[in-house]
């Protein structure tokens, strides 16, 4: 599983017009998964990413995490996460889990996420076209992979 997590002021999706997931002060989160993935990584993910200290304390330095402001968490399903580029121009997902085991895999994960932070997160629509806006701050932008925890 491979995230890509972004400290924002306030982002939201939206399908077909629709609002479909909105939060203020917290973490977008893009999540994707390879074949080889499973449940048993969600629980590492989940507490890596709300226990993460990213957030300013009073002196501007990042010592705090989402649980410690008491922020919200907008998870999307992202697979091309996994993109090949090694050939071409045309990227390839071959390295990406099939739809079935991501969708699984990613109601899986939200799941999790829920009940660790209870009302508190947000959904995009999986596999769906979703337009994304938000408002990353610092900017901090982190790569979390469970193939490589060090």
């Amino acid at each position: 599983m491979k995230t890509i997590i972004q400290r924002v002021h306030s982002a939201t999706v939206a399908v077909d017009n629709e609002l479909i997931g909105q939060i203020g002060h917290g973490l977008m989160v893009l999540a994707g998964w390879a074949p080889d993935d499973t449940e048993s990584e969600h629980d590492w993910m989940a507490s890596k990413l709300l226990n993460m200290r990213i957030f300013p304390d009073e002196s501007g330095q990042m010592n705090r995490s989402l649980l410690d402001i008491g922020g919200e968490i907008l998870v999307v399903s992202q697979f091309t996460l996994f993109a090949s580029t090694k050939k071409g121009n045309r990227p390839g997902y071959s390295l990406a889990a099939s739809p079935s085991d991501a969708l699984r895999l990613y109601d899986h994960f939200c799941l999790t996420l829920h009940k660790m932070l209870p009302n508190r997160v947000q959904t995009g629509r999986f596999g769906a076209d979703m337009l994304i806006r938000l408002e990353n701050y610092g900017p901090v932008t982190i790569i979390v992979d469970t193939q490589n925890k060090i």
